[in-house]
């Protein structure tokens, strides 16, 4: 096997050169690890409002969907209220209140017969 023909120098100024970009490379070393760091505490300066913006809005969310389940019910209240509101109205009449008893509780004068049809109930 044939040696290497590359010699290297070992004298003062060789050795200052060596020390002196040992001491550079240290440097970027520490310059690159101080950037890792603010690297890494910037990104959980972003992660934290983003976590909380997300949970904000999955919260606002749900309390969207309650709210149109909310305003569905109180649709059909209002709508059961004008109903039930419009019999009470028409209760007033007393032919109405005559034809009402005698369909839904199926009232009759003495000696009638009832046969009740289903769908026949005033309203």
């Amino acid at each position: 096997m044939k040696k290497p023909s590359i010699v290297q120098l070992n004298n003062h100024y060789i050795n200052k050169e060596n020390l002196k970009k040992r001491f550079e490379e240290e440097e970027v070393q520490k310059r690159n690890r101080f950037m890792g760091w603010i690297l890494v505490s910037m990104m959980f300066l972003f992660i934290l409002p983003t976590y909380n913006l997300v949970k904000s809005y999955v919260i606002f969310e749900k309390q969207n969907k309650q709210v149109i389940k909310l305003q569905k019910e109180y649709d059909e209240l209002e709508k059961n209220t004008k109903i039930e509101t419009k019999l009470a109205e028409q209760l007033k009449n007393d032919d109405f209140v005559k034809k009402y008893a005698r369909a839904k509780y199926y009232l009759s004068r003495e000696g009638e017969t009832i046969y009740p049809i289903p769908g026949l109930l005033p309203k």
